[in-house]
């Protein structure tokens, strides 16, 4: 008797729904290529993704296949955008090399205390007055649209270990990056707080469990264990328990496993995530397994970054790009354009940056990942009419395909004009 699973005797064509192994592996030759000749170019990788799913959006539904929708299988995306957020979070503190003092950090933490809280506010009373959100739902989409993408401002910050990192605008984007797709969590989770009219808990047990509890326990658990499996992963490739050839699998086993228990402790594991790369970069800096472990965290980052594009790009309809309706793409403008490089400028008020640093870390605000794992809880927690659900995940949507487009093409440009020597001096 012929299996179930078995071919069919004679010529039937194949199921469309293989064509997600099409897709994959004409993405990963795309990549390969695209991140070969990106270096100097008026283009990022994350761009041709993001076309190819395009492609791929139109091309699937012509030949009778069905395309993931990102409201029903957002428990997808939310996984997905998970597992590449930490790692690229975690090469992201591998990165770091600077003294863990005020003055080193001074940049990136006012543009985590100050610009980030006033885009959540901007963007909250936009969603709650122009777009008919309620208050719960319009303060979601301001902690979804709030924090900066590790993984897609790569480019434009530090490079990897041993590399100088004395460039303060790159170093605030990288440090603002690592810190912020771990600090917008408190805003969702306050969001879906209010949804439930407060049935969650008070405002006493949000700062006491969701604000100072979650973010001390994730930085300090991240970095003391970041550290401490450092100290273990040398000893044993000192002691020849462990070869070279795999140092690239060690980040991942870290930073899978500090994820984990810090979300058993009820903390932020996003945040445990990149202060363990911090941890594990200070405890030798010059052993050779840094650059090792590292390699391998930008390399699963960077086939993350394909795999969320191209799986985003290709649920993109009509119906859905028309989900937020005017005043959504309206505020995908806004952030991008005003929002983000207003409150970026009025955090850096006071600096000793010169001007057009300042205007380069303001405005290279790129959303991006974290912010879609964001809008995927927001419809996971189920704690939104649908409708509602659906125009704050389509409308982060538009978001993150508008910024890799726009800060994309904007990126090598402004690298260069911020390279050249300035004809004046800066304001102070």
């Amino acid at each position: 008797m012929l299996s179930p699973l078995a071919a069919e005797p004679g010529f039937h064509p194949g199921k469309v729904d293989v064509l997600v192994y099409v897709l994959a592996g004409v993405g990963l030759l795309v990549a390969t290529i695209a991140l070969s000749n990106q270096s100097g170019r008026t283009f990022t990788s994350a761009i041709v993704y993001l076309a190819l799913g395009a492609v791929a959006a139109v091309v699937i539904p012509l030949v009778g296949g069905t395309p993931f929708d990102p409201i029903e299988d957002a428990a997808v995306l939310e996984h997905l955008t998970e597992v590449v957020v930490i790692i690229a979070l975690f090469g992201t503190g591998l990165a770091v090399d600077r003294a863990l003092h005020w003055r080193a950090w001074s940049h990136a933490l006012r543009l985590l205390l100050i610009a980030m809280p006033l885009t959540i506010a901007a963007v909250t009373l936009w969603g709650w007055g122009a777009m008919g959100l309620s208050l719960g739902a319009a303060l979601m989409l301001g902690g979804a649209a709030a924090p900066t993408d590790p993984v897609l401002a790569g480019d434009l910050g530090i490079g990897p270990p041993g590399e100088p990192d004395d460039e303060d605008t790159s170093f605030a984007l990288t440090a603002e990056a690592g810190f912020n797709d771990g600090l917008a969590y408190p805003f969702v989770l306050a969001g879906i707080m209010l949804a439930h009219h407060g049935d969650d808990g008070n405002v006493l047990t949000w700062i006491a469990g969701d604000v100072l509890w979650a973010i001390l326990v994730g930085v300090v658990v991240g970095y003391f264990i970041g550290r401490y499996a450092a100290a273990l992963v040398r000893r044993a490739r000192d002691r020849g328990y462990m070869q070279e050839y795999f140092d690239a699998w060690v980040g991942i086993g870290v930073v899978l496993t500090v994820y984990g228990l810090t979300e058993i402790a009820d903390a932020y594991g996003f945040i445990a995530a990149f202060t363990a790369g911090i941890g594990f970069r200070r405890y030798e800096r010059g052993h050779d397994m840094q650059q090792g472990t590292h390699r391998g965290a930008s390399i699963f980052e960077r086939l993350g970054e394909l795999a969320v594009v191209l799986f985003v790009a290709s649920m993109l309809t009509i119906d859905g790009l028309g989900t937020p309706g005017v005043a959504g793409w309206a505020l995908v403008l806004l952030i991008i354009f005003v929002l983000r490089p207003a409150a970026g400028l009025i955090a850096l008020i006071g600096t000793n940056l010169p001007w057009r640093e300042r205007v380069f870390a303001a405005f290279f605000g790129v959303r991006g990942v974290g912010s879609l794992f964001y809008a995927s809880v927001v419809v996971t927690s189920e704690s939104l009419p649908e409708q509602e659900a659906a125009v704050v995940l389509w409308t982060v949507v538009v978001l993150a395909a508008v910024s890799i487009v726009v800060h994309g093409l904007a990126g090598e440009p402004a690298k260069r004009r911020l390279q050249k020597p300035a004809v004046t001096g800066g304001v102070g």
